[in-house]
């Protein structure tokens, strides 16, 4: 089976290294310079820094958006896998990104479309005809109804639901529990039920 390298050994890296290994990939490491004292991050081992083994597979696990959108042109992840893991509903007709990964229990409807980087967490669900934009984070059990936009880099926290026809600015963040029902310009920061700004 194929070898993966992953960029970044924090704990979105491991559930990155366990969707790998429950798809088949063989030979999982983690490159990262984050952690000199750490030569293992849960049962892969750390081999070396995010820039080494450009000849090989690689995948991004910075949870960060904007780091992880950093190194995604550093490195010319481009090429980089979806890792999805067995556990998940998507549907045939959704478009998915290079680079995302949507962990188990997430669900994806149909004409959903998905960018690069994207990260769909833990028991999320991304209805139909949904577009997020480049290195979007979607937390764990975070709800988005039917037509919602979400531009590049932006963040839905835990337990989040934005109601249809929606749009998220890029770069915007949204507090977990919020319950989204207008649009949020770009870099907004907004929270509560119904959401409002952040001061």
């Amino acid at each position: 089976m194929t070898a993966l390298r992953i960029i970044g050994a924090g704990g979105h890296g491991k559930v990155a290294a366990d969707t790998a290994a429950a798809l088949g990939y063989a030979d999982i490491a983690f490159l990262d310079r984050s952690w000199p004292d750490r030569t293992s991050n849960g049962a892969w081992p750390i081999i070396g820094l995010p820039d080494a083994a450009a000849d090989m597979l690689r995948f991004c696990a910075v949870g960060d958006n904007a780091a992880r959108a950093r190194l995604w042109d550093t490195l010319d992840l481009e090429g980089a896998p979806c890792l999805v893991h067995p556990f998940t509903s998507v549907s045939p007709q959704a478009q998915i990104g290079a680079g995302t990964l949507i962990a188990p229990g997430a669900v994806v409807n149909v004409d959903a479309t998905i960018g690069r980087g994207v990260i769909l967490n833990t028991g999320c669900s991304v209805d139909h005809d949904c577009v997020l934009g480049d290195f979007v984070h979607i937390s764990p059990g975070a709800r988005l109804a039917g037509n919602v936009r979400v531009g590049a880099g932006a963040w839905i926290g835990i337990g989040a639901a934005v109601r249809e026809g929606v749009t998220i600015g890029a770069g915007a963040l949204v507090a977990a529990g919020a319950a989204v029902t207008e649009d949020i310009p770009d870099n907004a920061r907004v929270g509560g039920v119904p959401a409002r700004p952040l001061t």
